[in-house]
Formats: structure tokens, sequence, C-alpha cells
């Protein structure tokens, strides 16, 4: 914990510095919370040095998930310290909503917030988008602990690929690749005529899949600057898909991502549903002029960029808007409250499901039917062409079985609370998969400060359980898991 304080700290201090040269007034505040964070850190690491070095599951899952809360906890302090977000509800929202790339805001004005805060606001998703703790264990051993257990808690997704023998050296590959991503995006976006603080800003947000823009419009800010939106469109992705594929590319094993079976449906799913939600755009939709921002849908290569856009978008789990997608038609509404339970793929900063858990599903599911037929055989699902452990396949289902039973009481809760009925299964799906824009009063043309102080609580709680997993955060409400063995 001391430890994630002390990256935290160094993060303020860049943003900090951001704030100093653009003489934003937020300075002050900013720095503050980053000497703040520090000492907290230098203080808990100080205290705990004679620590047992050896680091088994249970205090994995621990680590995670409060190390998760500690960084919300002060990540909001700059906030708070600069006076631009006063209410500490409000700003470990913003703050939470950061750090698990949901991308969910409370701002009403965005483009008022100083640019040290903006900075800020784009870092909290790039530092969660690889997660803190990936992070953090390229460090650990220098202490003395090992990384492992941190990792299996952390890693998203069913597996964690390993692309080299030691954790240490996979989490540093892992960040090369994320950094340079982030760089390479940057510079595009610049030469396609964003302002250098747009591009980064939208860089740190595109890769991490987060989705907080420094626009009110957030990118429909530059509906009228198409090539911006294929470069971020082409970064979402890429930020969708398993890091490891991307190492394998930079490392010329080709083979063995064509072979990979969830890139595979992961690319036909996003054409298929942009084909799909394209022709109904193009033929259907009402939306000549949209009420979020001026624009004409009529021709085709419009339509279809903004169909493109929205859906990478969604099964990204970014959250980015280049249009108010839930106006289009009532077809196209459940279409994309569809696609919010898709997510990326495994070994990605997406959210949501992911792909891989989806196709395990559907072939355990289909094979059931040979099963019923033949039922003395042993027929095993298979996927890459490799036979899955059948405690793979519960474990994926027990995982989709626990998602939509959180998805239902989290929609239970905010109807309790007095939303409607779309705005609570918008809100719940969104904050569970970490989308960001929802539905109802929390469509991508508003935003969730309408919802009251308890609602922002438990969708935040929503956006932490969905960002590690469930299993992280749902086992420290189990009894057993406290109980000495």
């Amino acid at each position: 914990m001391g430890l994630l304080l002390l990256f935290n700290g160094g993060f303020m201090v860049m943003a900090a510095l951001v704030s100093g040269i653009y003489s934003d007034g937020a300075t002050l505040g900013i720095a503050l919370a980053a000497i703040t964070s520090m000492f907290v850190g230098t203080l808990a690491m100080f205290y705990t040095r004679d620590h047992k070095k050896q680091v088994k599951r249970k205090e994995g899952y621990i680590i995670v998930s409060f190390g998760w809360v500690v960084m919300s906890v002060s990540g909001m302090l700059p906030y708070l310290f600069s006076g631009a977000i006063p209410s500490v509800t409000n700003a470990f929202f913003e703050t939470i909503s950061g750090y698990t790339t949901t991308g969910a805001s409370i701002l009403d004005d965005i483009e008022s917030l100083p640019e040290g805060l903006l900075f800020w606001r784009s870092l909290t998703h790039w530092i969660g988008g690889m997660g803190i703790i990936v992070l953090a264990i390229a460090i650990l051993p220098l202490l003395g602990i090992g990384g492992m257990q941190l990792f299996a808690a952390e890693a998203p997704g069913p597996s964690a690929d390993k692309l080299h023998p030691r954790i240490t050296d996979t989490a540093k590959r892992l960040w090369l690749i994320y950094v340079g991503y982030t760089l390479a995006e940057t510079i595009l976006l610049k030469l396609a005529g964003m302002s250098f603080f747009d591009a980064i800003n939208h860089s740190l947000a595109t890769l991490s899949t987060g989705g907080f823009s420094t626009k009110n419009l957030s990118v429909a800010y530059w509906n009228d600057q198409p090539l911006i939106q294929y470069i971020i469109i082409l970064f979402m992705f890429l930020a969708g898909t398993n890091f490891v594929l991307s190492y394998f590319a930079f490392k010329g094993k080709v083979q063995r991502i064509l072979m990979d079976e969830e890139l595979k449906f992961y690319t036909g799913f996003i054409v298929s549903f942009t084909i799909i939600a394209a022709l109904v755009v193009y033929f259907k939709a009402d939306v000549a002029i949209s009420d979020y921002h001026p624009m004409v849908l009529g021709g085709a290569e419009s339509a279809f960029r903004h169909v493109l856009f929205q859906v990478v978008a969604v099964v990204t789990t970014t959250g980015f808007v280049t249009a108010d997608f839930t106006s289009w038609t009532p077809f196209l509404s459940v279409f994309f409250f569809g696609l919010m339970f898709l997510g990326g793929s495994a070994g990605s900063t997406a959210g949501g499901i992911k792909v891989m858990r989806h196709i395990l599903i559907i072939k355990n599911g289909l094979l059931e039917f040979k099963r019923t037929l033949h039922t003395s055989a042993i027929i095993p699902v298979r996927y890459n062409g490799k036979t899955v452990k059948e405690q793979i396949v519960y474990n994926v289902i027990a995982f989709f079985v626990l998602y939509m039973l959180l998805f239902i009481i989290g929609a239970l809760g905010l109807g309790a609370m007095g939303m409607d009925f779309v705005t609570s299964i918008g809100g719940a799906a969104s904050s569970l998969g970490n989308v960001g824009p929802a539905f109802g009063t929390l469509n991508p043309v508003s935003n969730f400060n309408g919802l009251p102080d308890i609602g922002k609580w438990w969708c935040g709680f929503l956006m932490l359980a969905g960002r590690l997993e469930l299993f992280t955060v749902l086992i420290l409400f189990t009894p057993y898991f406290w109980k000495r063995i």
C-alpha cells in the first residue's frame, strides 16, 4: 500500500508540473496532494519494513482490492485540495471511475477544469489501465517480495499469459508495449490536428480504454475531422486486444496471432456488429441533426464512421462518444445495451465479461447437445486447439452467473434510490462493465452527477468489482475468507 501511494504521489508531481506550465492555479493543490500521498506512503513502508516477505494468495486479494481503494482515496486529493471538486463523494466517484477505467463523470463543465487536473484525470485512467498492481510487481522483487500472487489476482481475463518465466519481466514487457502505444497515438493525433495537450490526454484515455476527454463533447468535438476519429478507433481496437498478442507481433510471431481464436471472434464481432448498426443508422435512424452535436449522418462514410466508433468504444468499454447512440433507434438502444456485456479480450485493458469467456460459454453450451445424445462420451471444450480443463469452464460459468447476479442487484439498488428502469439497468451495466456512458438520465449527453450520493458510492463499488474481475472483491465478503486455516 505504501509503495502504491509513492507511485501515486510521483504521478501527481507530473500533474503538478503540467499545472505549473499552464499556470492554471491548481499547482499548489496538486503538489500538496502529492506530498501528502508520498508522506503517508513512506510512513506505511517504514512501519511495515519488518513484515513477512511472503505474499500468499489470500494476502494478494486483500492487497489488490484495498490497494485500489487506497489509491482512489489518495487520487481524489488533487480535486479536493485544489477546490475543483469540493465534495468528497463526487471527488471519490471521479477518481475511482478513472482508476477502474470506467470513464463515467460527475463534471458538468469539463473544459472549465484546470489543465493540471485534466491531465491528472487522464493519468488515473492510464495508471489503472494495465493495473497499478502489475506496475508494482516490477518493483516489489527489489523489496524481496514475490509478485506472482498479485498478478493472479489482478490480471484481466480468465488466464494470465506469461511472456517470460519471471513475472517481473512480464510486467515490464507489458508496460513497455503500453507506453509505446501511448506515445504512438499521441504523435499521430498531434499530426492529425489535435493540440499536444488534447493528444496526450486522449492517448492516455484510449490505451487504458477509459474514456475521459478534455472536451465537454468528448470526441464529437472533432466530428469535422474524421482522421482523428479513425486514429482513436484504431488504438481503441488495439487496447481491447490481448497485449500478449502485441508482444508476439513485435517479436515477428505472426502465426501465433493468426491462430488466436479470441482475436478472430473479437474482430468478427466488431465487424458484424458495425455492419448491422451502420445499415440501421443509414436507412432508419432519424439523426440528421443530433441534440448531442450538430453533425450530418446522411452520408455513407459518416454513418459508418460514427457507428464503427461507437461499436468499438462500447465493446472495448472505452466510453468515448461521437454521437448520442441512445437516440438512434429503439433497436439500436437495445443493441448497444447488449454490447455492454461483451467486453474486450482477456489480457487487454478493457472491462466487461471478456470475449474469451463468451467463447467458452457458447462452446460448452453447444457441446451439451452432444453430451445429451452421447451420455457416456467424454467431450471436452477446446480453445485454440487445446482441451480446456473442466475447472476453467466451471470458473467461467460461475463468473458469468455472478456477473449477471451482481448486475441485477446493482440495478435493483439504483431502482431503490428512485432511478427509473432504463437508468437503473443502464447505470448498473455501464458501471459493472466499466463502459462509462449509459442509458436514461445517464446517457452520453448527460453524466452521473444526477445520481444521489449513495448512488455514486454504489456505482463506485460496481466499478471496482467489475474492474477486478468480481472474485477478487466479492471473496472478501465471504466469512470463510477471513477464517484461519
